[in-house]
Order: structure tokens, then C-alpha cells, then sequence
């Protein structure tokens, strides 16, 4: 396939795949379309050594690195100990919860420990950032940095610039993409409300087709309820220069969770992904859970602000982890979850997208001949 962004970063195929975890990352540019790494959990040396991981491996081929640059955070210094940073009652809160609901604490050592490294690697801050950036900007196959909830500053994409590298943006709406426009950015991943994570209101039909008319002539990559390849053949033909997946590379081997974890994303429905600010603080589409409803429902005790919120979670849900109490279990996923039956493979999600991607042209092709 040739479109704007294969030939920009001299791939295959259009097909870009977002995912926390390196071995996604790896499989997907091996495959011939472009994995992206989401380094806003990670501490600057765990970002070094993936990078580094995934460069021995790669043989050259492109690959990029997603990097949260949020317009509204709480301010955070490098001192991120969860007693001091998170207010007395939002940790009763969900500490009672989840001793209601019978789920043991971790030992004290232990959950003190994991506490203070998880707020550790909650990378959500400008500083934060542009130290991730810096690590990316060393590692030479890293070709494409996207930035993630906001406008990255005019600086930072001059800066990526300088490097020979391209920018790229999640937007959920026109006037997003006109400030990712303005700051120079080179691709705009135009994120449908269906899609996982931090999410717009406006659904991926009427959303691609919009940037794509309106951000002429910047490529736009579809995002947003992918999975498929009547999807990806939807994307192309409303306009997009190729399709942003997230959601459905959970449910492969190559993944980072755990086979419960992927279990209970294979028993969820289309449904089950709903938008709630339990997980961050922010609007973003999560898996339903008695824990995500206890917060959604909750009259005196409202989430923190981003990424505190994500900060207080850490503990309750490694908590129901521990004990394989998914039912209190939460992760960012997007509508597709419901097409998610049983574990994968990064190969073969790209050969099956491929390969219903011809046949619905092969359908169309013959409506036109008829």
C-alpha cells in the first residue's frame, strides 16, 4: 500500500500500533507497518532500556514513541510519595472499598514499596516529558514522536524537527487539530470517541472524514474502533493516509498482561467500555468494573485531578490483581473490546486485517463492475 505516511516513513503499510509494551512495538514494524511506544508509565531508565531493547532487534526499521504532553495536570516535583501527594480521604476511600468487597491489602513493605514506585512512573508532566523526549531523540530508529493530550510546545516540535524526525497528534475534534496545526505538527491521528483511553465525544465516522477535509494537507491517520480490516478498509475510504490501533493488541501473546487480565477483556462486551474518570482524573474509556462504578457513582468523593488519580489507583488495583479479583479490575480499552474472543497474535491481527481489507475491496470492486 502507498500512502502519505508509508512513504513519509518509508513502510509498508499504513497501519500504526500503539502499545505500552515492546514486544507490540517490535512485531508491528517487523510486520511492515510502524509500532509506537507509550512511555508514560515508565521511568526514564526503564524508557532507556526498552528503547535500547527494541533497537537490537528492530534491524533498522522505523519505529516511534508516544509522550504525554498534558494541557491540564497537577503539579508535581520529583518528591512523589503517595502519603503527602494524595489527600487522606481518597485513600480511605478506596481502601474501604475494596476491604468491603473482601480483597486483602498487600503486605505493608509491599504496598508501600509499589506505592511510591508506581507514582514514580506516572510521567504526566511537561518536565517529565521532555525528559522522555530526550531519551527518545538518542535512539535512531525512533522516527516518529506523537504527542499525547495536548499541544506539545512550539520548542519541542522544533526540536524533534531538528532531529530529522516527524511530529504526530491524538486529536478528538477540529479545533485540537488546529492547535496541533499551528505548533507544526506533520500527522494528526484523528481518535473517534469509540477508541480506548483518553477520548473526545465526537465518533470516528463523522470525526475522520472532518480533519481530513479541514487539515488538507496533512495526513490524517484514523483512530477509534479499529480492529478489523472492514475497518481499516472504512478508514481509507473516508480519507485517512492509514489507521492508529490501540485497543486490540491487549488480547495478543506479545501483550503485557497477565492471561486473567486478557481473560477478562475477552468476556467483555462493546458495552463494557465506558467512559469514566476513575482511572485518571481525566474523560477516558476504561473497562466497567465495580471499582470504575463505585467513582462514577460516588456523590462525596470526586476523582483527583490528572495524574493524581492515576497515582491513588495504583494500590486498589494491584489489590484486586493480587487475587484475581477482575471484577474490580480496571484498564484503558476501547469499544472494540467486544470483537476481542481469544488470544492472538500481533502477526496475525495484520494478516487477518490484511486479508478482509482486500476481500471488502474485491466486494466493492464488483458492485462497480456490475
Amino acid at each position: 500500500m502507498r500512502t502519505a505516511v508509508t512513504e513519509m516513513f518509508g513502510i509498508d503499510l499504513p497501519i500504526f500500533a500503539f502499545s505500552h509494551c515492546r514486544d507490540v512495538v517490535l512485531e508491528a514494524s517487523r510486520a511492515g507497518g510502524m509500532g509506537i511506544l507509550g512511555a508514560a508509565w515508565m521511568t526514564p531508565e526503564e524508557l532507556e532500556v526498552s528503547l535500547k531493547w527494541i533497537d537490537e532487534r528492530i534491524d533498522g526499521k522505523p519505529y516511534g514513541v508516544d509522550i504525554v504532553f498534558p494541557g491540564t495536570f497537577a503539579p508535581l516535583t520529583d518528591d512523589r510519595d503517595p502519603e503527602k501527594i494524595l489527600p487522606a480521604g481518597h485513600r480511605q476511600f478506596v481502601n474501604q472499598l475494596m476491604d468491603q468487597a473482601g480483597i486483602p491489602p498487600l503486605p505493608e513493605d509491599d504496598a508501600k514499596a509499589f506505592a511510591r514506585e508506581h507514582a514514580d512512573k506516572m510521567k504526566m508532566t511537561p518536565s517529565d516529558s521532555e525528559r522522555s523526549l530526550q531519551i527518545a531523540l538518542r535512539h535512531p530508529s525512533v522516527k516518529f514522536i506523537v504527542s499525547a493530550m495536548g499541544a506539545a510546545p512550539r520548542h519541542v516540535v522544533d526540536l524533534v524537527h531538528e532531529h530529522g524526525l516527524k511530529v504526530g497528534a491524538l486529536v478528538g475534534n477540529i479545533d485540537h487539530a488546529m492547535k496541533q496545526k499551528e505548533v507544526g505538527v506533520d500527522v494528526l491521528i484523528a481518535q473517534g470517541a469509540e477508541a480506548g483511553g483518553h477520548v473526545g465525544r465526537v465518533g470516528s465516522m463523522v470525526l475522520w472524514p472532518q480533519l481530513v477535509d479541514a487539515m488538507a494537507p496533512i495526513p490524517v491517520l484514523a483512530a477509534g474502533g479499529i480492529g478489523r480490516g472492514r475497518q481499516f478498509a472504512a478508514a481509507m475510504a473516508l480519507g485517512a493516509a492509514g489507521a492508529w490501533c490501540g485497543s486490540i493488541w491487549l488480547g495478543t501473546r506479545e501483550s503485557d498482561l497477565t492471561p486473567v487480565m486478557r481473560e477478562r477483556l475477552f468476556e467483555a462486551k462493546s458495552e463494557d467500555a465506558v467512559v469514566s474518570k476513575a482511572l485518571t482524573g481525566k474523560n477516558c474509556r476504561i473497562l466497567r468494573s465495580n471499582y470504575t462504578e463505585a467513582w462514577d457513582k460516588s456523590a462525596d468523593v470526586k476523582p483527583l485531578t490528572f495524574p493524581l488519580q492515576s497515582i491513588l489507583g495504583g494500590e486498589p488495583l494491584r489489590r484486586a490483581e493480587r487475587v484475581r479479583r477482575m471484577d474490580y479490575w480496571t484498564y484503558a480499552v476501547g469499544q472494540i473490546v467486544g470483537d476481542m474472543q481469544q488470544e492472538t497474535s500481533v502477526r496475525q491481527i495484520f494478516a487477518e486485517m490484511l486479508g478482509e481489507y482486500v476481500e471488502v475491496m474485491e466486494n466493492l470492486n464488483a458492485m462497480l463492475d456490475e
